[in-house]
Formats: structure tokens, C-alpha cells, sequence
């Protein structure tokens, strides 16, 4: 029997703990880079705008007119202000938070000062733009949407952490460990090797669970730790459990967070495969669409239990956990989606690929 790693010992080559994220103590001011950020953003200057067209405003005519006036000036400027602060995040991120806040009052502005300009150019002003209220109004904006980014971002180290803690607690269940132990057990004698090949997998697992993760880790690397959990139940339930892997090789750089699949995979081998006293079948895939990488795990239900809702359900604590990670990590750039779709129980997840 070959020696093998421990707990202890250095972490075997697969799979590879995730780049570690951000600096301690030194939160992203200037992450615009998302959609999301985008979307808010545009929607708060134009809800700031609303309210100032309605000063002088004699009807709705001429409100909405003001409001388009104004829109013309106030949305490129904007969008200036947003592709500025997503193109100088990674320098911007080195500085100090309140050089941050200042380096966005700064750009604030100038994307003021640009919204003049442009309302200049339309002929909107019979005298000289008021360049100082203009600049004025873009550092306030700025600095109301420089104080949300950092709110945003301070906001994901104690989410991160409670859910690492929690997919901690999941991974290390002693009803999980119990039964894999006592397979091992079962196989020493008789089967050596796949007892041994048992318990490696269990250390790779456990190791990958203590190890200190970053803020995301690529597909491939979730793929092969969901690989090392399937083979290890593979060995307890034999036949009953039929896996089925079909993954696209150009979805394996798509970014999840860390010790987000293997817990789905094992909610599906928890309500889907364990009570059913036959073969159930465990189908997960991973397709490329174009930007986007759609992840599914299918299973099938135990018997009588495929209606439009199981009747075995857990506490959705797994599931309500993931959906927190994804907005988290891709806000309004993911769906994701589960339930029962045509007598089979579906997750989906439809991720940017960056």
C-alpha cells in the first residue's frame, strides 16, 4: 500500500487553492466594472435629475422636456465617470480609502464639468455655463456613489466570511464523514487499494475545505473537488448512483466563488439519491454560450416525489447560501434559478465569463 498524504502534510496539486483576493484592510472603492454598479448608478442620476426638472416645471410636457435636456448632459457624463473609474480600479485600489474618496470627488468633477460642456454645445445656456455649480453637482453625485461602492464592498468581507464558515460546517458533517469511514473499513480487507483511493479522496476533500480560499476559484478547479466528493459516494451507494459529466472545455475558466459546487452536488445526492431505494441518476453540466457559461446539476427524485414541488424538502439553507455568493461575486450578471422541471429536480446557474 503507498504512502499517502495526511491532513497535515503539504496540499496535493488538484485542485489548487484560488488566488487569494484583495488586501486586507484596503477595500475596493472603484468597483464599476459590474453591470449592476452600471445599472444603479445611471438610474440614481437620472432619479437626482427628475426631481430638479420638476422646479419650474408648468406641466408634465414641460418637465419631461427638462428632463431629456438634462439627460443629454448628465448621462454621458455619467458613463464617463463609471468606464474612468472601472479602467483605474487596480491603481486606484493601492491608494489609501479617503485618497479614494478623493480621486473620485475629483472625477466627479470633471464629469460635472463635461456635462456643462455638452449642454453648452446644444445651446441650451443663452450666458456662460455655470461651470462652478456644474462642477459642484458632479463631486456631490461622486461622492454619494463612491460612499455606496464602498459600502458594497465592505459589505462582501462579513458575507464572505459567514459563507465560508457555513460551506465549512456543510463540508465537515459527521454523518458524511461516518459513512465515508465506515466504507473504508468495509474495503480494507477485501479492496486495499479502493480503500486507500477512499480516503485520499476524503484528505483532498477535507484539505481543500481548511484550506483559506480567495474570492473566487475557476470552474475547473469546482469541477474536480465535486469529482473527489462523487467518487467518495460512489463507493458507498455502487450502482444506485450514476453520474453523468458533460462539461465544455471553453466553460473552465468561468469564475464562482470557492466551495460553491460541491455543496449542490451533494444536496442532490442527499434528497435525490439516498432515498431512493433504486438507481438514480446525477447529471451535471457545464456549456459555453457565447460570454456566458450555463452550469446545470439535474437529478432524479425518489419515487412519488416528482410533483411540481418535492415533497421531502431540506431547509433551502444550501441553496439560499449559493444565491447570496453568486450576487455577491457577479450581482445582476448571474441567474440563478432551482426547482422541478419535468419530474426532475434542476439547478441552474448562468454566469459572465471574464
Amino acid at each position: 500500500m503507498q504512502e499517502t498524504q495526511i491532513l497535515s502534510t503539504h496540499p496535493a496539486p488538484l485542485p489548487g487553492p484560488a488566488p487569494r483576493g484583495r488586501a486586507v484592510g484596503r477595500a475596493l472603492v472603484f468597483d464599476a466594472c459590474q453591470v449592476g454598479v452600471v445599472l444603479r448608478a445611471v438610474l440614481f442620476v437620472e432619479a437626482v435629475l427628475g426631481v430638479g426638472a420638476m422646479f419650474g416645471a408648468a406641466g408634465p410636457g414641460e418637465w419631461l422636456a427638462r428632463l431629456a435636456l438634462l439627460t443629454g448632459g448628465a448621462l454621458p457624463a455619467t458613463l464617463a465617470w463609471l468606464v474612468t473609474a472601472c479602467s483605474l480600479k487596480k491603481g486606484l485600489q493601492r491608494l489609501r480609502e479617503p485618497l479614494q474618496y478623493a480621486a473620485g470627488v475629483l472625477l466627479g468633477m470633471l464629469a460635472g464639468l463635461y456635462a456643462c460642456a455638452m449642454l453648452a454645445l446644444a445651446g441650451t445656456t443663452a450666458d456662460s455655463p455655470p461651470w462652478l455649480a456644474c462642477a459642484a453637482s458632479g463631486a456631490l453625485l461622486s461622492a454619494l456613489l463612491v460612499t455606496a461602492l464602498l459600502l458594497r464592498a465592505r459589505a462582501r468581507t462579513p458575507a464572505a466570511t459567514t459563507a465560508r464558515l457555513t460551506e465549512l460546517q456543510s463540508r465537515i458533517r459527521p454523518h458524511f464523514l461516518f459513512n465515508t469511514l465506515n466504507s473504508a473499513i468495509a474495503l480494507v480487507r477485501e479492496e486495499p487499494a479502493k480503500a486507500e483511493a477512499l480516503l485520499e479522496d476524503l484528505s483532498d476533500l477535507f484539505r481543500h475545505a481548511l484550506v483559506e480560499q480567495g474570492e473566487s476559484a475557476t470552474l475547473e478547479d469546482e469541477i474536480a473537488l465535486a469529482r473527489r466528493y462523487l467518487d467518495i459516494e460512489q463507493v458507498r451507494f455502487g450502482e444506485r448512483l450514476r453520474v453523468q459529466w458533460l462539461i465544455d472545455p471553453r466553460a473552465s475558466a468561468a469564475r464562482l466563488p470557492p466551495l460553491l459546487l460541491q455543496p449542490l452536488v451533494e444536496n442532490a445526492v442527499k434528497h435525490g439519491v439516498e432515498p431512493t431505494p433504486g438507481p438514480a441518476k446525477l447529471r451535471i453540466t457545464a456549456e459555453r454560450r457565447g460570454s456566458r457559461v450555463v452550469l446545470t446539476i439535474t437529478n432524479t427524485l425518489p419515487p412519488g416525489n416528482t410533483g411540481a414541488e418535492p415533497r421531502a424538502r431540506g431547509h433551502g439553507i444550501a441553496l439560499a447560501n449559493v444565491r447570496d455568493r453568486l450576487r455577491l461575486l457577479h450581482d445582476v450578471d448571474c441567474d440563478f434559478h432551482a426547482g422541478v422541471r419535468d419530474g426532475l429536480y434542476q439547478v441552474r446557474i448562468a454566469l459572465p465569463v471574464k
